[in-house]
């Protein structure tokens, strides 16, 4: 396996409502870690700001009904509407 090129180290102090608040996002969303889960988070608040943060895409990244509509639009070059 691949390492991951994880050069940073973050440590952030949480209440106990926050972690709970955290846990039971994670759980709902079946993330596998806190850490993903933080990750994941990190990065839907971003996006809501407006930054793009690139990345690998992993097979959970996609639903069944997406991955048709991405192998359909890859057949005609066509870009998916927002």
């Amino acid at each position: 396996m691949a390492a991951l090129a994880r050069g940073e180290r973050l440590q952030i102090m949480l209440t106990d409502e926050e972690l709970a608040a955290l846990d039971d996002w994670r759980f709902d969303k079946r993330m596998p870690s806190r850490a993903s889960a933080i990750r994941e988070l990190l990065k839907r608040g971003l996006a809501a700001e407006g930054v793009v943060v690139s990345g690998r895409l992993h097979s959970r990244d996609f639903g069944v009904l997406d991955a048709e509509k991405k192998v359909k639009n890859s057949r005609t070059g066509r870009r998916e509407a927002k």
